[in-house]
């Protein structure tokens, strides 16, 4: 049974395998740290999040939706096709007191 919901793809830690587009990911030397990405990702993906004074998005959250893509002022994020594995530190942000989606 494919991880569908958020808090599904939180705890087995997998994509939505009926998602085609590729999940996404910001270039930190290029980011300015605005968060308007943040504000832009819809609450059932909630893929991106401040992680210390980075701007990540989980792949296995993002379903490659774009919505953050247009509202970039510099143009930082980029379709990430094969992601690396997710750094385990990462996982610490989803349902944490911080994140901006619950």
């Amino acid at each position: 049974m494919p991880a569908a919901t958020r808090e599904e793809r939180i705890e087995f830690r997998e994509r939505n395998p009926k998602w085609k587009l590729p999940a996404l990911r910001i270039e930190m030397a290029e980011c300015i740290n605005c968060d308007t990405c943040i504000r832009h990702c819809p609450d059932q993906f909630g893929a991106i999040f401040n992680h210390g004074i980075d701007v990540i998005i989980i792949p296995e959250l993002c379903s490659g939706c774009g919505k953050c893509v247009p509202v970039c002022p510099v143009d930082c994020i980029y379709e990430d096709p094969i992601p690396a594995s997710t750094p385990e530190d990462w996982w610490t942000e989803p349902l944490s007191p911080e994140d901006p989606y619950v």
